[in-house]
């Protein structure tokens, strides 16, 4: 009898142990790890009947809006298990009777006049006008990045001196900081950014989803674009490199789940988002989000993937012709190095009632495959712009803009470029000349006295400073290096696209 007393008794004192063992004494502030931004989605909702607010008054903290973790019963599993079973197909992505007559019709805010196409043996080079609601420029021309809505060590004035007629800004870090909100209050991206000239004309601004630098945010090159002190190699105070290369969490029909690199949180990006986010920005040519799939993804998963971003874009699409506000949007053209695939892409996107297209995703590992697949995809981009859409459209290759392969590819009839190739060169003492790279911080520069970056440039850098003083800046960790460096490098990639332009309108390229 004694023996069962005690047995009664460990139940009874196991159990309640148990039960406060496991019972949420503490809570999780939900809005802490998924803050609602503009241009984002929540990611989790606590049903009310599950959820409510409490108030920890034995350790003092009285935090309100604090919210206690809703339970899992043996239904929700049951229904998750249900759903997982009988998981429904991805709905097809929207055909073009799916959007109004009127959006397949020139778009009069964004026109692209050829000047002169090459007559070249082969050539399919071109020159051409491309107007905007803020200025137009000329092509082909290189696109210079600003993440953060400012050229890295540069001032806009001082990149227009170097020419600089188009900018492009990465939807991600804008959304994350200072938030669409912002830009918006301020009268929009332009006004923001100072993108002006000095009689109050504005000049065009070119905006992605975001889909890339959530993508390849862990992969180096963004990731070494958000540091701040060029010298170390260290990042800005206020963001974690940890989280910084946590990158893609998981991706779903409905959009990308990331963790911010600023504050940890995590993040639904959807379609729909950023395209609202790109409406606020009111840059003058928007992009619709896309998966980016690495350069060894299997084809069948490749087929996946294309097949998602063709659904996410047509998605944008919708979004985008609900309040146009004299924005263009450009398709983005997929499939890796999968040539069906890209045919495949490329058939279906211009069929949709897109302005301009853009080529993404892997083209090759190496720059002689990359010329293999736009060579070909090209080609059947001409024959579509003939036969289907009876007038040009222009053609953007995304974060491919080397001297290399612009010299390799503009002979295929490529509009525009996009790279922080000139920039981060700057930053790490690479200077571009007709010659060739010159690593200014080698010994052998530290006294040539009254010899220029390049002889034949005529940036500010090179008429003001020789490679000596540049020298000593670097050497010296000087900030005003990079902004000089930068000047120089950007002057000299829209040197090279307008003597570009200048050798198709005499049938050299």
């Amino acid at each position: 009898m004694r023996s069962q007393c005690h047995y009664f008794l460990f139940i009874t004192m196991f159990t309640f142990t148990l039960l406060t063992t496991f019972t949420p004494s503490t809570s999780l502030n939900i809005s802490k790890l998924m803050p609602f931004r503009p241009g984002f989605r929540r990611l989790f909702r606590s049903p009310s009947t599950t959820t409510k607010s409490i108030s920890n008054n034995n350790n003092n903290n009285n935090n309100k809006g604090i919210t206690s973790a809703p339970s899992r019963s043996k239904t929700t599993k049951a229904a998750k298990a249900r759903r997982l079973a009988t998981k429904i197909p991805p709905p097809p992505p929207p055909l073009p009777s799916a959007f109004p007559p009127e959006s397949f019709l020139p778009k009069p805010f964004f026109t692209q006049e050829v000047l002169h196409s090459s007559s070249k043996p082969g050539s399919k080079a071109r020159v051409t006008r491309i107007t905007t609601p803020h200025g137009s420029f000329l092509t082909p021309s290189f696109v210079a990045v600003a993440t953060n809505g400012a050229l890295k060590a540069l001032t806009i004035p001082s990149a227009r001196k170097s020419k600089q007629d188009l900018i492009f800004c990465n939807s991600y870090h804008l959304l994350l900081q200072p938030g669409p909100e912002v830009i918006k209050e301020a009268g929009g991206i332009h006004k923001f950014m100072g993108m002006r000239e000095d009689d109050g004309t504005m000049k065009p601004i070119i905006t992605d989803s975001g889909g890339f630098q959530v993508f390849s945010l862990k992969y180096g090159t963004v990731y070494e674009d958000l540091k701040t002190d060029n010298r170390s190699g260290s990042f800005n105070s206020d963001l974690d490199p940890k989280i910084s290369q946590k990158g893609t969490q998981k991706v779903t029909e409905e959009g990308v789940i990331f963790t911010s690199y600023r504050d940890g949180a995590k993040v639904l990006l959807t379609p729909e988002s950023t395209i609202l986010a790109q409406k606020d920005y009111g840059s003058d040519i928007i992009i619709p989000l896309d998966e980016l799939p690495s350069y060894d993804t299997s084809l069948e998963d490749l087929r996946k993937s294309v097949d998602l971003t063709h659904r996410w874009e047509g998605r944008s699409l919708i979004e985008h012709y609900k309040n146009v506000k004299n924005q263009a949007i450009y398709g983005v053209v997929h499939g890796g190095v999968s040539k069906e695939i890209r045919s495949q892409s490329l058939e279906y996107l211009s069929g949709l009632p897109f302005d301009g297209f853009a080529v993404g995703g892997s083209l090759g590992g190496n720059r002689e495959e990359m010329k293999e697949m736009l060579e070909y995809v090209m080609g059947e981009y001409r024959v579509i712009e003939e036969t289907k859409f009876g007038r040009s459209k222009p053609v953007h290759l995304l974060g491919i803009a080397d001297e290399s392969s612009i010299l390799q590819t503009v002979s295929l009839g490529i509009d525009t470029y996009d790279s922080c190739f000139p920039t981060r060169l700057a930053r790490h003492g690479t200077l571009l000349t007709r010659s060739g790279k010159l690593h200014i911080k080698s010994s052998k520069h530290s006294k040539s006295y009254g010899i220029p970056i390049d002889e034949e440039c005529e940036c500010e850098t090179c008429k003001r400073y020789d490679r000596a003083y540049l020298n000593h800046l670097l050497k010296a960790k000087e900030p005003v290096f990079y902004e000089l460096a930068t000047q120089h490098n950007l002057r000299y990639m829209n040197d090279l696209m307008e003597g570009i332009r200048e050798k198709i309108m005499n049938d050299e390229i």
